[in-house]
């Protein structure tokens, strides 16, 4: 009797472990089959809702605000996000300009990043030649008024999931003033705004679709003020010591110095002011600098080396030279884990089609290029993900992903091979062109967002990931200090 009730209970335990089994491997295909069904339903939300972005993304093209200074911008946004349910922090981190925008509860907890400054000189129609739009002293040839609104619009399509029950957490807009040259998201990370945030979402307007397999420079920009003594420059000349003389000392040592520096290293400036009549001996003159180097200690030694040759400028011109740092960013920390799932998210959104009256503004803005460019129709592909695809130039993204697991990509907002901070690039941002790349990137946005949502183990591997790349001895400086924000710095 005994060996008899034995064997019923081996079978009866093989059976209930076989059906326990089967229910699991039902219950993982039901949840994989759910999170694939939410994302199909997200993509056709976010095409019903386009029109009322579009609106949002062309008013901040037409205000085109520089950095700091992007008070309706930021106020448009925020409006759109507190009507749809977001508590907002404003004037965070010492900046006017600045919010957090917060939605749900719990983890996990996801950031989306959400840029709106214009570039100073850049003020250009909507047209395939170059045309200036009179009395305007901005526009935005890096397509900020894109990227900003497409982070609302993933963030909102996030919210409304979280709202029924098909996701939880938290989802968190970060509203982040003055990326070109200002520095504004490190002032924030520095605010400590990013704490107990497991992964933050970007993208950049570009001429391509692909998700940042590679980093970008790091950077210090600085403005060196030089101070002489003005005089007749006929009549007394010996009177006077020009501060224009020592910008232009410094110029000419820091170009010889290019000699004698990393080959990847890239250095530009501009003078901002010289004087005002050549008959006057300056006493007052500004020149503003950039250095960039892929590693973010290099550029800190370079800077360095830069500044004593200002030193020395003033010494030999007898004038007095200070400096102000504007900004300080590191390059992109890349999270390999994180780039193939948004890769696969951006295959999933698709790239952009261009009708007839798209193709035709293409062809005859691409005549302005001096040099080859892809075919305009070549916007309709992912690009693969790439180890060398990154930014050739800095962004204060870079200072977030040293702090969080980071994952950025780029949607073609613009015509084949067009640069950015081009007019070009504000032409075809301005037009139906951006408006089509704004809403792959919301696309590959939200898509990625709900991957993390409800994938317990991606967030672990990313986070495992990003703490091996960090190394256990990294201890976060940023490059422009302690100063508090250059909110004058487009002055």
């Amino acid at each position: 009797m005994s060996g008899i009730m034995k064997r019923i209970y081996d079978f009866a335990g093989t059976f209930l472990l076989c059906i326990l089994v089967s229910v699991q491997g039902l219950q993982a295909q039901t949840g994989k089959a759910d999170v694939t069904a939410l994302k199909k339903r997200a993509l056709t939300e976010l095409d019903k809702g386009k029109d009322g972005y579009q609106k949002i993304a062309m008013q901040i093209w037409d205000y085109a605000e520089v950095g700091y200074k992007e008070y309706k911008s930021t106020a448009l946004l925020q409006k759109e996000l507190q009507r749809n349910g977001f508590k907002i922090d404003t004037g965070v981190a010492e900046i006017p300009t600045a919010f957090v925008a917060t939605y749900g509860q719990g983890k996990p907890v996801i950031g989306i990043l959400a840029e709106f400054d214009a570039l100073p000189g850049l003020a250009q129609d909507t047209v395939p030649d170059k045309k200036v739009l009179a009395g305007r002293p901005a526009g935005h040839g890096c397509g900020h008024h894109l990227l900003g609104t497409a982070g609302v619009e993933a963030a909102i399509q996030l919210k409304k999931m979280l709202e029924q029950q098909e996701l939880s957490g938290t989802v968190k807009v970060y509203g982040t003033p003055a990326e070109e040259g200002g520095s504004g998201k490190v002032y924030m990370v520095r605010a400590g705004l990013f704490k107990g945030v497991d992964v933050v979402l970007h993208w950049h307007p570009g001429s391509d679709n692909s998700v940042m397999g590679a980093s970008s420079l790091a950077n210090i920009s600085a403005k060196f003020r030089f101070y002489g003594l003005s005089a007749h420059a006929a009549g007394a000349p010996d009177k006077g010591r020009s501060a224009l003389d020592a910008v232009e000392a410094m110029d000419y040592m820091v170009n010889m110095m290019r000699e004698h520096v990393p080959s990847d290293t890239r250095i530009h400036y501009v003078i901002t002011d010289g004087g005002k009549a050549p008959n006057v001996v300056p006493d007052f003159a500004e020149s503003y600098y950039y250095v960039r180097n892929p590693a973010n200690e290099n550029v800190q030694q370079i800077f360095d080396r830069i500044t004593k040759a200002g030193d020395g400028a003033a010494l030999g011109t007898g004038t007095k030279m200070q400096y102000e740092i504007t900004g300080g960013t590191y390059g992109l920390l890349i999270n390999k884990t994180l780039a193939e799932a948004m890769q696969k998210n951006l295959e999933m959104a698709g790239g952009v089609e261009y009708n007839a009256k798209e193709i035709q503004f293409a062809q005859k803005l691409q005549t302005s290029f001096a040099y080859a460019v892809p075919s305009v129709e070549s916007v309709k592909t992912v690009s693969p993900l790439d180890a060398t695809h990154g930014i050739n130039g800095s962004t204060d993204v870079g200072d977030v992903s040293w702090n969080v697991p980071t994952v950025g990509m780029s949607a073609a907002t613009w015509v084949a091979g067009t640069p950015a901070h081009s007019w070009q690039a504000v032409a075809g941002g301005g037009t139906s062109i951006g408006i089509k790349g704004m809403q792959v990137a919301a696309k590959c946005l939200t898509l990625t967002a709900i991957d993390l949502f409800t994938d317990g183990a991606l967030r672990d591997k990313a986070l495992e990931e990003f703490n091996r790349s960090r190394g256990t001895k990294f201890e976060y400086k940023a490059l422009l200090g302690d100063r508090k924000p250059a909110l004058h710095y487009r002055d």
